[in-house]
């Protein structure tokens, strides 16, 4: 029986790449029991988003009480929110109802270029959620986003952002560079009162990368109810995400940006 529930809240990816269907993927893959809120709904395959249709946020804080009044959920993952209004409702569940190890993926872009965050809810995002995460995980795009710069471009450039980042009120960042021109994948842990943490892993050559964000964040959110070390649990979530992708290839779930191998461990 698993000891954990894990709740993602994000939108739907009918391609099963990312989103909704990747973080279940993932928790299951790590032994918690999955659940979800649907943020929005989306017409996407691996070559692109064709359409978004968000959920009323109203409906997307039925979701959260409903569930919540009835199951213990030991941490969240937060994914894509789309608007405002949402994120807002949000924030006020992770209040009303005192959760913990909230993880945030600030979902803005998808991999097609597409943009998935209304620029109106960046701002909801920066002054209303973020003050209320546990470890916020964006990569350089969506921290430079953030924080109305421009992109790091190096080591030095990742450690000051990750650092800017903490100033909006996460109690963590782990800023991503998979963006970087460099032959090995390099993360930064930043958290208050600690030294910051470099993950360092080399760089996986594949075109199946779908959803590798939301699976790295729900990943993590799976593990850090086991222990309060986040650098743990951030450490187990790069180990798992490595073997998925670098066993992408064993997928043929479409002609463009194939998704990650969730289940590499079992199939």
């Amino acid at each position: 029986m698993s000891a954990f529930n894990v709740m993602s809240v994000a939108g739907s990816d009918p391609s099963g790449g990312a989103g909704i269907q990747a973080d279940l993927k993932a928790f299951s893959a790590l032994g918690v029991f999955g659940m979800s809120v649907v943020t929005a709904l989306t017409a996407q395959s691996t070559r692109g988003v064709a359409g978004v249709h968000g959920i009323p946020a109203a409906f997307v804080t039925r979701q959260l009480d409903v569930l919540l009044e009835d199951a213990a959920v030991h941490a969240v993952k937060v994914g894509m929110l789309g608007t405002a209004e949402v994120t807002e409702a949000v924030a006020g569940a992770i209040d009303r109802h005192g959760l913990e190890n909230v993880v945030v993926d600030p979902v803005m872009v998808a991999k097609s270029g597409d943009r998935l965050l209304e620029g109106s809810a960046t701002e909801a995002l920066r002054t209303v959620l973020l003050p209320r995460t546990g470890l916020l995980t964006p990569n350089l795009p969506e921290a430079a986003d953030l924080l109305g710069a421009g992109e790091a471009t190096d080591l030095a450039g990742m450690h000051e952002q990750a650092a800017e980042l903490l100033k909006l009120g996460p109690r963590a960042v782990l800023l991503k560079g998979g963006h970087l021109d460099s032959e090995d994948s390099v993360d930064v842990l930043a958290a208050e009162g600690t030294p910051p943490v470099e993950f360092t892993a080399p760089r996986v050559h594949t075109r199946n990368t779908h959803g590798t964000g939301c699976t790295l964040s729900s990943a993590i959110a799976a593990l850090l109810p086991r222990s309060p070390d986040t650098a743990a649990a951030v450490r187990g979530a790069k180990g798992y995400l490595t073997e998925a992708l670098r066993r992408a290839g064993d997928i043929d779930a479409g002609g463009g940006q194939g998704p990650v191998h969730h289940f590499h461990a079992w199939w």
